[in-house]
Order: C-alpha cells, then sequence, then structure tokens
C-alpha cells in the first residue's frame, strides 16, 4: 500500500523571501490597534508575517518598512525597537 504523503505548508520569510515550511518560521503578527507583535506560539488572531530562523539570528535584516508593508499596518518606532528585541531574545532562547 502506498503511504500518503502530508501536506507541508511552506511560507516566504518577509526578510530574504525564502521558501520555508511554516513550522520552522517565527510569525509576527499584525495587532488590533495598529502595530506588530511576536507571536512565538503561532496561533494568535491576525494578519500574519513569518521570518527565517536565519534572519531572526541577525534581526538586523529585517527592515521596517517590508514587515509593515506585509502586515498592511504602520509600526512606530516604539513598537519596532520591541519586536526586534522579541525577536533577537526568540532567537538567542531557539541557540540555546
Amino acid at each position: 500500500m502506498n503511504a500518503r504523503k502530508r501536506h507541508i505548508p511552506m511560507r516566504s520569510c518577509v526578510a530574504c523571501g525564502g521558501k520555508t515550511p511554516k513550522r520552522e518560521l517565527l510569525r509576527i503578527v499584525a495587532t488590533p490597534e495598529g502595530g506588530a507583535q511576536v507571536d512565538a506560539s503561532g496561533r494568535m488572531h491576525g494578519r500574519g508575517a513569518y521570518i527565517c530562523p536565519n534572519c531572526a539570528a541577525d534581526a538586523g535584516k529585517l527592515r521596517q518598512e517590508r514587515l509593515a508593508h506585509s502586515l498592511r499596518t504602520s509600526i512606530d518606532n516604539r513598537q519596532w525597537d520591541k519586536v526586534i528585541a522579541d525577536i533577537s531574545a526568540h532567537s538567542e532562547a531557539q541557540a540555546r
């Protein structure tokens, strides 16, 4: 009997554009207030954008305008600093 292959959802990284399985990516979500927030669980409601582990390790690759465009929202500098700090903290935790 042929074993049935499971579908693996693929997503693009907003920083580098590379295609990666969804489970391996870090999700960033547009908040209802009009900002962005890191979603480590991958289950928050709202429009999401994904970042690969390589780009998360070097958060400087991610551009504020590109993320805002992907999320269809505006991100002020205070929220941007928090998103970058959360991405860096998440990638450090994954490295351990």
